[in-house]
This record gives C-alpha cells, structure tokens and sequence, in this order.
C-alpha cells in the first residue's frame, strides 16, 4: 500500500470507495438509484476546495482508501455554499427521488450540517476517511491519519473532528485505538483530537 497525494484523476476511485463503505462503513451499492450521492455528499468538495489534505492509499487494484480533510471548519462550510452544494442542488431537487438514502443524501446536500461553534473552537478542523475492507487493518488508516494530521498540524491548526455512524462500530474502535477523544451525541459519535 502507498499514500500519496489525490488527484483529479482519483475522484471516480474516491467516489466508489465512498459509496462502497457507505452503509455505516459496508457496501452501499444497490441500496440507492443514486450511488454518485455519497461521494458528492463527502468527497468531491474536498477534491475540489481543498486539495492539499486529500490523500489516497493505493494497492495492487487500485485506490482502496482516502481521507480527505479541511483546514478551518466554519470557512470551508462557506465556500462549499458559494462554490459546491448551488449546482448539487440544481441537478438534485429538495424533494427527492429513489431511495430513502438517496432522498437523505439529497437533504444533507440542501440542509448540510454544521459543527457547533463550541466544537470548532478548540478542534476547527475536520476529516473523512473510508477504507474497503482490504485496506482495513493493515496500518493504512494510521497511515493517512498520521499524515493528515501532519499536515494540519504544519497548518496551524490546534485540534481536529469527526463523526461517525454509531453503527460503525469498527470505525469507532479504530479511532479510540488512535487515541482520539469519544463524544456521544445521540445521531452520530462525535471524536476529537488535539493536534501538536
């Protein structure tokens, strides 16, 4: 396995990991009309807005792994709102079509969260990361987790966050074995981590 830099070129290979871990970190695929909805919804703005925290994992296949991240939370949600959800929004109507993950999805892209203020001032950076089940356990995650925050940390910045699906339970044990900080939220699993 080897982590390097993402590029345009990676974000069809970015997207399928996307959708294939979809499910609270197992295949999504046949579980909506729209499987490009994952991506779109956690993965493209980063490829797009902030190329210089996105990484991949490459193995014998291909891309098996990505995480991809932004520097200042709260600036990063405005320009998503000025550059990347208008012409999602255009092309995926508020009310929907398929599925009822599609139609959450297309919620999620019309209505995106937002981390609270009190988060974001002690941790105003954020991460996603998704790896297919041949990547995980082998040091890739650690892998990219170290190199991003690295990388944030050169940035400047003080401490990162992240959510994660309660169903996700091998998600939420890798990030306590890293040694991030647990917060149960009640619709997500909130962590976080000061940086050096």
């Amino acid at each position: 396995m080897r982590v390097r830099d993402a590029t345009e070129a990676d974000r069809d290979a970015i997207y399928d990991v996307c959708l294939r871990t979809g499910d609270a970190g197992h295949d999504a695929t046949g579980l909506l009309v729209h499987g490009e909805l994952y991506g779109l919804a956690y993965a493209g703005q980063y490829l797009t807005l902030s190329p210089g925290l996105a990484l991949v994992a490459d193995g014998d296949t291909g891309v098996v792994g990505y995480i991809v991240g932004a520097l200042d939370t709260a600036s990063f949600d405005e320009q998503c709102e000025a550059e990347w959800w208008p012409a999602l929004r255009a092309r995926y109507p508020a009310a929907g079509s398929g599925t009822d993950i599609d139609r959450r999805l297309v919620a999620e892209i019309h209505t995106p969260f937002h981390m609270p203020a009190s988060v974001l001032a002690r941790y105003p950076s954020h991460l996603h990361i998704n790896l297919l089940p041949a990547a995980q356990g082998a040091g890739v995650g650690r892998a990219l987790m170290t190199e991003l925050f690295t990388r944030l940390s050169a940035a400047g910045s003080p401490g990162v966050h992240l959510g994660v699906d309660p169903r996700n339970e091998r998600a939420i044990g890798f990030y306590e074995h890293l040694g991030l900080t647990r917060h149960d939220t009640g619709a997500a699993v909130l962590f976080t981590h000061r940086l050096p």
